[in-house]
Parts: structure tokens; sequence; C-alpha cells
């Protein structure tokens, strides 16, 4: 891949496609394929084919998909698999009809089992049953990376499936029923602290950048605490308390987007399917074996709980109130932690500490979302 490759970014306006973009800019990438949504249907294969066969592009970074927090992946369970295979079909089929040079997959660190061994090796996929809360979205992963490995096998194509951890940073959603857990906190520590400020600007500001559901910036104040309360953040007796769900024990692992977009450019220059271990050690020795788990966790290694995470963007936001932690609400899995050893051996580490990231997708957000005290 070179400054002048033809690149195709499928979903380069969400958290992972944006920073892969940014990434790609940054190194002097200029001939880059993008389509919105309303541009492209990634979920028409008769509009994904015409797209193939009229642009060619030579690489593709397939970071679409349709994503959520554990709140949306359970309610929402067959949209999730629905749209997350269509996606990956259509595009993965089309890069091998077309001759792609190289596909690079991003699928989710769900895809490992519920009780998996931690860290989490490549090893441990499909060595046990699933979480159920994100078991649709986590089976059309692991369709990907199957894919992928037999379109490899069976065609000879070059596609690199990559899974990483939970990821936060510019762009990312932060809608308070189907963010992930680290942008809702923040959004949710945010609109506290506007609130316990008597903020009412602030709040109207917010509201009008990230919509929710049943405000207005036109809102009255009691119509404002009403609906915020809902999504559990709450005034009582003049102090404002906010809700998290679990018990706040869970440990995960959060890496910073750019850091994630630095791995996927890197795997794309320098590595290829035959470079992966479980595919080279089967060239060298010569011998036909089950080709598997070819996929490479993208992470940092390192864990923090929930409730320490939250304590930690309380400090960084600089909300005062209390945080209450609703144990009739599920954890979801106790620990995520990604076993990343096989992409340092292949060359690469993380940067950006977990404090670091989060003042920064903060001051992201502020910018964003300019606080107008009055």
């Amino acid at each position: 891949m070179n400054t002048n490759s033809k690149i195709y970014i499928a979903g380069h306006t969400g958290l992972v496609g944006s920073a892969i973009l940014s990434k790609l800019k940054s190194k002097g990438y200029s001939n880059l394929l993008l389509r919105t949504h309303k541009e492209l249907d990634l979920t028409n294969s008769g509009t994904v084919s015409k797209f193939f066969k009229k642009e060619k592009p030579e690489y593709v970074f397939l970071a679409a998909a349709k994503v959520g927090g554990i709140s949306a992946n359970n309610e929402y369970r067959a949209d999730f698999i629905y749209v997350n295979l269509m996606i990956q079909n259509n595009i993965i089929h089309n890069s091998y009809l077309n001759n792609v040079k190289k596909l690079l997959f991003l699928g989710s660190t769900c895809i490992y089992p519920k009780n998996c061994p931690q860290p989490m090796k490549e090893s441990y996929l499909l060595t046990d049953v699933l979480e159920y809360t994100n078991e649709p979205y986590a089976i059309a992963k692991i369709a990907g990376i199957k894919m992928c490995e037999s379109y490899n096998v069976q065609y000879q194509t070059n596609f690199i499936s990559v899974m990483p951890t939970n990821l936060y940073g510019p762009n990312d959603n932060f809608d308070l029923e189907k963010s992930h857990v680290l942008p809702a906190l923040l959004r949710k520590m945010h609109l506290g602290k506007a609130l316990e400020d008597n903020n009412w600007g602030g709040l109207r500001n917010d509201f009008e950048k990230f919509p929710i559901n049943g405000i207005s910036k036109n809102a009255t104040q009691t119509e404002i605490r009403r609906i915020l309360a809902q999504y559990g953040i709450i005034e009582e007796d003049n102090k404002v308390k906010i809700e998290i769900w679990g018990s706040g024990n869970p440990k995960r692992e959060f890496l910073w987007s750019e850091d994630m977009a630095d791995a996927c450019v890197f795997l794309m220059e320098k590595v290829n399917f035959k470079d992966i271990p479980e595919v080279s050690s089967s060239i060298k020795e010569n011998v036909k074996k089950e080709i598997r788990n070819t996929h490479i966790n993208i992470g940092t290694g390192e864990e923090i709980s929930i409730k320490e995470l939250a304590c930690s963007i309380q400090d960084i936001v600089g909300f005062k109130g209390e945080l209450f932690f609703n144990e009739n609400k599920p954890d979801g899995t106790m620990r995520k932690l990604t076993d990343p050893s096989k992409l340092k051996k292949l060359g690469w580490s993380f940067n950006t500490s977990l404090d670091e990231g989060i003042k920064k997708v903060y001051d992201w957000y502020l910018n964003l979302n300019l606080i107008i005290i009055l």
C-alpha cells in the first residue's frame, strides 16, 4: 500500500472509520474512496456490487457496522445480526470478485466466550458459549472472521481480521441509550455537572448537539429534569446523583481510537495473511493443517473496573455528585482483557494511557458542545 493507492474506508464517519481516515491522511494517503450511508447502502448487495465494479478499490478497511452498548445489543438483537452480516457479506465477497489487494475487517472482542480465560488469546475463539446480551452481534463478527479465513484459503485472497478491545475517542456515540460504557459515563457526568451547576444553557446546548428523545432546546426545567431522570441523571434535594448499571465490579480494557487506527494502518502496510503466525507456521512446515484463529487482537493488555473508570471520569469532568450503582441491572461479562502479544510480536504496541485518552476525548466533546453559562 502506497500513498497513491486507491483505498476504500467503509464506515468512515464512525468512531473507528474516522480514526482510520485521519491516520491515513496524516501519513500522506490521498486517493481515499468515501461514501456515507445515504450515498451507499452497504446492506444492499446490488448497490455494493455496482460500487465495487465502478470504483475498483485496491485496499479496503471494513469499519462499517451497527454497534451499541449492552442495552441496545440486547433489545435490537435481530437488527444487530442482520445488518452486520449483510454489510460483511457484501463487502468481503465483492472485494474478492474485484481483486482487492488487501482487506482489513474490524470486529470486536465480544467474539470471545462469556467465561473466557483471561487475558483472552485468539485461540480461545469458539471454545465456550457467548455472553447472551450481545450474542447476535458477536456471531456476526465471528462469521466475518471465518469468511476472511475461508476466502484466503480457497481463493488466496489477502484478507486480515482484527479484534479491537473497547474503543473510545473522537466521533464516538454519546447516545445515552445506545452508547458504550465510557462515552455514556462521560456524557452522564457532563450533564450531571451542568445540572448541579444550574447551567441550563449548557444543558440545552448539549441537547442541540446530541439530541435526547423527549427534550428540545425549548423544554422547561421541569421537563429536562424528568427526562434526565429516565436516563439515570437524578436531582433530589438539590443534589445530583448518577445511576450506573450493575455493581461496578466488572473490569474492562479501553483503547484510544487513534491508537487502534495506527495499528490498523501498520497491519495494512506491513503484514499479509501469510505473515500471521498460524498461517506462516503451516507454510514453513510445508504441510496442510487447519487454518484457524488468524484474527489479531488490538488492545493494551491493561484493565480497569467500571467503578474505577466512573470515578476517574468523575474527577476529569468535575462532577461532584453521587454515583449510584444499580445492581438490579446486568453486569455483563465480568472481565474482558485481551492478550495483544501476537500484535506485539508483529511489531506494534499502544501509546496512549487511559487518563490521557479520557482527557482528550472530553476536550473534543467540549469543543463540539461549548457550555453556555446563563
